[in-house]
């Protein structure tokens, strides 16, 4: 059932922002941004964490669960580290996730033979 229930709300959450980038004139990179910033201020309100412990991977796998990523390893730095924390947190927690993107990123354009659109 947990599967199902991350697959749902994760889901649910791609296809409001694909509604979004449909409906609006934003660039999908300025909404990208926007829902990271939105992960880190929702965790920041202490919302997003309970979100994911009920929604599960559904909920930490879009990009406002990398946005609330950051957050957490930015707040969990500066508490142990200081100042220094603010600059070294975000990269910590986020590391293994960036590199496995790069990585299979890499990968795909090996196998798949990717093409500029006009």
């Amino acid at each position: 059932m947990d599967y199902v229930k991350a697959f749902l709300i994760g889901g649910l959450i791609c296809a409001v922002v694909q509604i979004f980038m449909d409906r609006t004139k934003l660039m999908p990179g300025r909404i990208m941004v926007g829902l990271v910033c939105l992960g880190a201020i929702l965790g920041f309100a202490g919302v997003y964490q309970p979100f994911i412990d009920w929604a599960g991977c559904g909920a930490s796998v879009p990009l406002a669960g990398f946005g609330n990523t950051l957050y957490q390893g930015v707040k969990e730095a500066v508490d142990s580290d200081g100042l220094l924390g603010l600059f070294r947190g975000g990269f910590e927690a986020s590391a293994a996730g960036i590199s496995g993107a790069l990585l299979f990123g890499y990968a795909a354009s090996l196998i798949f033979d990717p093409k500029m659109k006009n």
